[in-house]
């Protein structure tokens, strides 16, 4: 389930970056679909040795869900950090 929750974060991610790209804003997206596309391609190569090794290729379950969200909010944690130290926008320059 982890690697669905990860895929679709990281599918979303890159959408918005190409998006704001195309506008000419700078939320530093690229940070954060290229954190999430490298854990989903993580997570899809443990995916495929347990498969070859007799387990579930996706394991749905309710503690999978959770271990998904939980490593989205790691990562999302990290991109704000991210945010923070760049400020694109200067917003906490201005103060």
């Amino acid at each position: 389930m982890w690697l669905l929750v990860l895929g679709y974060a990281a599918t979303i991610a890159t959408a918005l970056w190409y998006m704001g790209k195309a506008r000419g804003e700078d939320l530093c997206l690229n940070y954060l679909a290229t954190m999430l596309w490298g854990a989903t391609i993580m997570f899809f190569i443990d995916a495929i040795y347990s498969y070859l090794n007799g387990e579930e290729f996706i394991e749905v379950s309710a503690d999978a869900a959770v271990l998904g969200f939980s490593l989205l909010l790691v990562v999302l944690v990290i991109w704000l950090f991210i945010l923070f130290l760049k400020d694109p926008k200067k917003v906490l320059a201005k103060k």
